[in-house]
């Protein structure tokens, strides 16, 4: 070990002068498992920098492999291999891993392993890995001195990520590296859902010809194995790819490089067994042109997925990186992808590199937190000297050594805790308290000093407590006295030490609890009158109007009366119903009541009246200050004490969403879409420009875009708007708001609001008016599919008739619809920076307008249609996704269709 240790610490020394190529290792976590203290380096294959593990875990010993298997015997041994940590105590030991793009996001784990007969024992061990409370794989070795490699692509459901290893009883777990990517959370089949990882099961680098599969201008670092099998041949290119068009970031040195069948009438097939016959596969294929295809050459291109088709025809781009997946898993035993060439295609078929996985279900179910909490509170007061990682009851087959759980669908809680001659010393603390399902607590056999707290009775369904052997003193509480002697608590104690009433003792002993209570009955009193007198101010808060009085302003009473004593419903908004009304010079109304249920000023105030409150207030002050033909017209308000509404003008046709869902549908053409889109645009842009300081509505949606008789559309509903504080920020951090499928996915995951996360929502809304489909729809098979996954792949081959909602038959402008879904897909773009500003779209917009009223509609038409397709075929439309269902990357990847053939989906 020493030898090794100079080694490496002179290693050290000199690789920190090494100049790190790549693009950054912002948020790497890269830990040599079993390295010397304090030791960190600069891996020269990699350019990638480690550290010790220690930091990490607690548990388990450091060991080098033997000298058969590493230094100096093996000097290329890559330096994480030479050294492992090996837990031989404990059946569950965890890596604890805090990334620093935190909770919500998707991250590449890795784990390696080498034998190298680390121990002398010359037994190769397995063992089970999990990430957090979920199985990931099992290790096994077929000699000592593989490389066995696990990664998975899994969302962190917390601010830590715990790797564990878990001894099944067939040898020693151990481990050499551990390492954490962050990723883009938008690729590798996020549209999933959170609830399910990815297994890596092979990434192939297909035509490959030279280089170490580990590059460092792949920004997540992946190993790509060579692949190219003597019925292949072998394309490269040093012409320049944009790989940045793409989520994936596929490196140069895997997309410059491609196999092609031998004879060009031949597919490209890869075919793999599985195991496990239930097992979920997806596949993400990557494609880029790097031949010069002239003019009487094509190269187009199927994929089929066991003799069925899986996409329809498309063409790699000799400009950019292109990604497939297919959105629905391949399911049974047996699996074979043919890349194959169209029958009109000219040229061979062409695969420049290939991942395929396997789906876990994320089926297990933490500890709650609250117990997790007090737990850990526990462990670090009294430095418990147990194998206690991970989660303390999950995996339910692994929890905590003295731990006992109860375990259902929804947490599990800690119900028996067994600490007993655990070497605690100290007074017993405050955390037991809130393990509120405790139902054992044995803390007999250590130094426990002081009294029997009284907080211990605050566990009501607590059946046994022992507490001998320690070296506590006083009295036992009365409640606790109370429940031994009526049989529901065994409860055991030293009785030299501990009275079983106030009165069992006399001098000094009694004067310390009698003390104690006195203070503990002040310090409640005390308590309770700040409590009284905060009350009084909240209730006092709610005794007036939210919002200043004023001709707008209206009583219950006139509220009653103008809308006929609450007779015609039209509508159901959040917080309640909204009526139809009528003023005295018979303008017609909507009032929107909010629920009296959500808010009663009576009772005081709660968390959801506070929120209903606010959100009104928040609503009815800018429907005083804004005004603009594009947003809802404010007539008044009610907020006398009795009830709480909005009174706004009518509008006859409703929202959006609902107009397009009725019958009413069929005569909107295109041209009156248009007119919707521009006058919904131009609301927005005032909100962002018009005012000083700007507004973020944070929940534009169909729905709340409100119609007239002559279909004039207007934004409303302000309740979850946000009002910069100066026009010269970025953004705001702010919890998010919205509805899920609208949601910018960027606010989503920083918390950063800004305009652009208007912007997002608003490009869903307007491909929600050319699809005449919801924001999430239901496919044929009652999966879920976001309006975004709908469109992507008519774009990719250049079909605008798909995307068009079919009811207009036609009728409209190629180059005002294609412009149209040019402008929708670009408000949906990964990063807001990428995305336009409203003043942009309402330009934009009114192109598309004036395309469409120069329309002629002649027989040529279709002629010209198609001329636009060609157009728009060839420029890719970048970078979009959704937040439930994310897009698998950027402009340039296609999903595979939705076929039966299938199987069972991964949700």
């Amino acid at each position: 070990m020493e030898a090794h240790s100079v080694f490496l610490i002179l290693f050290g020394v000199i690789a920190t002068a090494i100049v790190v190529h790549g693009q950054g290792q912002a948020g790497f976590i890269s830990v040599d498992c079993g390295g010397p203290p304090n030791i960190n380096y600069v891996d020269t294959d990699t350019g990638i920098s480690y550290t010790w593990d220690t930091p990490f875990i607690d548990t388990g010993v450091n060991v080098n492999v033997s000298e058969e298997y590493g230094y100096p015997k093996n000097p290329v041994l890559p330096f994480p291999l030479a050294d492992v940590r090996s837990f031989p105590l404990g059946t569950r030991n965890c890596y604890t891993l805090i990334p620093s793009d935190g909770k919500g996001n998707l991250y590449l784990i890795r784990a390696t392993f080498m034998y190298g007969n680390y121990d002398g024992k010359n037994a190769l061990p397995e063992f089970d890995l999990y990430v957090n409370v979920n199985f990931w794989s099992s290790v096994k070795f077929r000699n000592a001195s593989e490389n066995v490699i696990k990664e998975t692509l899994s969302f962190a459901e917390s601010e830590t990520i715990h790797v564990c290893l878990v001894n099944k009883g067939k040898g020693t777990p151990f481990i050499s590296a551990l390492e954490l990517r962050p990723m883009n959370s938008s690729i590798y089949g996020t549209e999933f859902g959170r609830n399910v990882s990815l297994v890596l099961y092979q990434r192939l680098d297909t035509g490959y010809l030279n280089g170490t599969g580990r590059y460092q201008n792949d920004i997540y670092d992946r190993i790509w194995s060579p692949y190219t099998p003597a019925s292949w041949n072998s394309t490269t290119t040093t012409g320049y790819l944009d790989i940045f068009q793409s989520g994936y970031r596929p490196p140069d040195q895997v997309i410059k490089s491609a196999a092609s069948p031998k004879s060009d009438d031949e597919p490209l097939e890869l075919s793999w067994t599985s195991d496990d016959p239930d097992a979920r596969f997806y596949a993400y294929l990557y494609f880029a042109e790097l031949e010069n295809v002239k003019r009487n050459e094509s190269r187009k291109i199927k994929i089929f997925w066991n003799g069925s088709p899986v996409s329809g025809t498309f063409i790699p781009s000799s400009e950019y990186s292109m990604t497939l997946s297919n959105s629905r898993a391949f399911t049974g035993k047996d699996h074979w992808i043919s890349v194959q060439k169209a029958s009109d295609s000219t040229l061979a078929p062409i695969l420049n590199a290939i991942e395929i996985f396997t789906a876990l279900s994320l089926d297990e179910v933490s500890t709650t937190i609250e117990d997790v909490r007090a737990i850990e509170s526990i462990k670090s007061t009294y430095k418990v000297k147990k194998v206690w990682t991970g989660d303390p009851c999950s995996p339910r087959l692994f929890p905590w050594e003295g731990i006992v759980c109860s375990f259902n669908n929804s947490n599990h809680q800690i119900k028996s805790l067994n600490l007993s001659s655990s070497g605690l010393q100290g007074p017993i603390a405050f955390a037991f308290r809130n393990l509120s399902l405790l139902e054992s607590l044995d803390l007999s056999n250590n130094n426990l000093k002081g009294i029997v707290p009284e907080f211990l009775a605050d566990l009501k369904q607590l059946k046994f407590l022992n507490l001998k052997g320690n070296n506590l003193t006083g009295f036992i509480p009365k409640s606790l006295r109370k429940r031994a002697m009526a049989g529901v608590l065994a409860l055991s104690v030293d009785e030299q030490n501990i009275c079983h009433s106030r009165s069992c003792r006399d001098g000094n002993r009694i004067v310390v609890p009698i003390v104690v209570s006195l203070l503990l009955i002040i310090l409640i009193v005390a308590l309770v009158i700040i409590c009284i007198m905060r009350r009084e101010r909240k209730i006092g808060a709610y005794s007036g109007p939210l919002l200043p009085s004023g001709k707008r302003r209206f009583t219950y009473s006139e509220v009653s009366s103008i809308t006929n004593n609450f007779n015609k419903v039209i509508g159901k908004g959040g917080f309640g119903i909204v009526y139809l009304g009528s003023l005295e010079d018979g303008t017609e109304i909507a009032v929107k009541m909010i629920n009296d249920s959500s808010f009663d000023k009576s009772k005081g105030s709660s968390s959801s009246s506070s929120k209903v409150s606010k959100e009104f207030q928040v609503e009815a002050e800018l429907l005083l200050t804004v005004h603009h033909r594009n947003l809802a017209s404010f007539v008044g308000y009610c907020d006398d004490g009795r009830s709480m509404a909005l009174i706004y003008e009518y509008m006859a046709n409703g929202n959006l969403q609902d107009f397009l869902s009725s019958d009413n549908a069929e005569d909107l053409s295109w041209e009156k879409r248009l007119h919707i889109a521009i006058d919904s645009a131009q609301g927005l842009e005032y909100l962002h420009h018009g005012c000083r300081p700007p507004i973020i509505h944070r929940d534009v949606k169909t729905a709340n875009i409100l119609l007239n008789d002559n279909l004039e559309a207007k934004i409303a509903d302000f309740g979850l708007s946000k009002v910069f504080p100066e026009d010269d920020l970025s953004h705001v951090m702010t919890a998010v708001m919205g509805t899920p499928g609208y949601v910018d996915p960027e606010y989503y995951n920083t918390f950063k609001l800004n305009e652009k996360s208007d912007v997002y929502s608003f490009g869903i809304v307007l491909l929600e008016i050319i699809t005449g489909r919801r924001s999430i729809m239901k496919t044929d098979d009652g999966d879920k599919m976001n309006v975004v996954h709908f469109v992507e792949p008519f774009l990719e081959i250049g079909d605008i008739d798909g995307v068009v909602d079919a009811r207009l038959n036609g009728e409209f402008s190629a180059n005002s619809a294609w412009k149209y879904v040019e402008v929708a897909m670009s408000c949906v773009k990964d990063r807001g920076v990428n995305r336009p500003s409203t003043n942009q779209i309402v330009s934009d917009l009114k192109q598309c307008l004036a395309a469409e009223l120069a329309r002629e509609k002649t027989p040529s038409q279709n002629e010209k249609k198609e001329v636009v397709k060609e157009k728009y075929k060839k420029t890719p439309v970048q970078n979009y996704n959704s937040n439930e269902f994310n897009s698998t990357s950027g402009s340039v990847s296609l999903t595979f269709g939705d076929y039966n053939t299938f199987g069972p989906t991964a949700r």
